[in-house]
């Protein structure tokens, strides 16, 4: 497997009033194509902020990250979603569905973008519910549709565009426990498909079920059971 993303001594701060806040400090991180990673820690560990640095959604204040071959911290605004649309999908927490589409509409935003003609678009679409077990709700809106259902549609929104990273944080946080695990097979299929899963979560449970398992603590990553940090600081984490 090579080498699909580099972060190296990444760092990033917010302030908070007239506060600094270290969100992440000195972050170090290869990961290959097709791992099936957990980051898991507790509330503002950074695990959240790590994810969206991986995802473009937002900007590191200093070091490297490359993603996909690509040096990004320098790209443009339109670089940057270029490379997001082509290369990452999404998954978050509350869903981010949009109330007044249909799951259809909701799931197919992504080709819009990409200028993708309808019925294009239709057929890539319906091909993902039908393998989610979703293909007699396309025409349903977010309010007509479980929490498992609307996980689902947007965890077919996040694969339209054959991304070849997948990036999914607190993915069964809004679901009772069998939706959840339906959600987590969906995932994990898809990694064993080949594509990388890279999966913030608060579960231990969810989180062990990964390959590979990292631990943040106050923006450090304290622990990597795929490096030797995990051996470095067993006696700080334990």
């Amino acid at each position: 497997m090579t080498k699909q993303i580099t972060l190296s001594h990444v760092n990033k701060t917010y302030v908070v009033g007239e506060n600094p806040l270290h969100v992440l400090n000195d972050i170090n991180l290869s990961i290959k194509e097709g791992e099936y990673i957990s980051i898991m820690g507790p509330s503002g560990s950074g695990k959240s902020t790590l994810l969206n640095m991986i995802g473009l959604l937002d900007r590191i204040d200093s070091g490297s990250l490359v993603l996909e071959n690509t040096e990004t911290t320098a790209l443009t605004e339109e670089q940057r979603a270029k490379l997001r649309r082509n290369s990452l999908g999404f998954i978050f927490q509350n869903f981010q569905l949009i109330s007044r589409l249909t799951a259809l509409e909701n799931a197919e935003l992504p080709l819009v973008l990409a200028g993708i003609d309808t019925s294009k678009r239709t057929e890539i679409v319906t091909k993902l519910f039908e393998s989610l077990g979703l293909a007699d709700r396309l025409q349903h809106l977010p309010k007509q549709l479980s929490g498992g259902q609307l996980q689902r549609v947007a965890i077919a929104r996040a694969m339209v565009m054959s991304p070849k990273i997948l990036l999914a944080d607190e993915p069964t946080g809004n679901l009772d426990q069998k939706s959840g695990k339906d959600v987590v097979a969906v995932l994990e299929q898809l990694n064993l498909q080949g594509i990388t899963l890279i999966m913030v979560t608060h579960d231990h449970e969810l989180g062990a079920r990964a390959n590979r398992q990292l631990k943040m603590v106050d923006g450090v990553i304290v622990s990597d059971s795929g490096t030797s940090i995990e051996k470095d600081t067993k006696n700080e984490v334990a």
